[in-house]
């Protein structure tokens, strides 16, 4: 991954690189984005240092994305080898206290959303100035529709602050040379089960879908998430959804 690189237009007309640095405590860093959370990361906020009991430790936020998916989010000041342990333990506690996070859901948003929660695929996001190859090979080991992500911040001069999608690195080796490879890793369990039960695309539209998919994925920097109602192209956040409505005057039986 490159750095982010960004100029402001100096006085004499030429660019001058604004350099980036991190913050000064942790605490102002998660302050700033659980403010703007919807806007940056697509995810309604629900709580701040959440007390998971006898899981031991605190989640540094909790959210709901925009499709519907729990999210916890961890933030570290700098570089820390054990963020992605940490939010791996994070999402094993979510995922065995649903009654209690649609509790707060409840509370915070309303019954309705609580309601239509979608627990298949619970997320992490971990925000940090940066990530070891150790976390990033972990994170690209976990295989498709991958639990955590890991997003790298920087803070520059004039309040501006920037935050990035970090790519995984698959860590396949090669039985024949030992290098490694840039093939995704094979799905887990889970994943499988989820992608199982996620919305099939009708026949009558599968044609279209293709042209479109192709559209929308031919920069590969978005990732499919199929949904239980709708198909998610995301960065960050949700960049397209598409929602599939035949016409019941050219829909097969099968498709209805």
């Amino acid at each position: 991954m490159s750095d982010l690189k960004v100029f402001r237009l100096g006085p004499d007309g030429r660019d001058v690189e604004l350099r980036g640095s991190t913050v000064a405590l942790e605490a102002d860093l998660q302050r700033r984005v659980e403010a703007g959370m919807e806007q940056m990361l697509g995810i309604r906020f629900l709580a701040s240092e959440y007390w998971t009991g006898p899981h031991r430790g605190r989640v540094d936020s909790l959210g709901l994305d925009e499709n519907g998916v729990p999210v916890v989010v961890e933030f570290k000041k700098g570089t820390d080898s054990g963020v992605v342990s940490q939010a791996l333990s994070y999402l094993a506690w979510l995922k065995s206290s649903r009654h209690e996070f649609e509790a707060l859901v409840r509370e915070k948003l309303g019954a309705e959303v609580a309601g239509s929660i979608d627990w298949r695929a619970p997320r992490a996001l971990c925000i940090a100035a940066g990530f070891s190859w150790h976390d990033r090979v972990a994170v690209g080991d976990l295989g498709r529709l991958r639990p955590i992500e890991l997003i790298r911040y920087r803070v520059f001069d004039g309040g501006l602050l920037s935050i990035d999608l970090v790519e995984p690195v698959f860590a396949g080796v090669s039985t024949t040379t030992g290098r490694r490879s840039s093939t995704p890793a094979e799905p887990t369990a889970d994943a499988e089960k989820a992608e199982a039960s996620v919305l099939a695309v009708p026949k009558c539209l599968r044609d279209l879908y293709d042209e479109l998919d192709e559209v929308l994925t031919t920069s590969g920097e978005l990732e499919v998430v199929p949904l239980r109602h709708y198909i998610a192209y995301r960065r960050l956040r949700n960049v397209a959804s598409v929602l599939f409505r035949p016409s019941p005057a050219h829909a097969t039986a099968a498709d209805r």
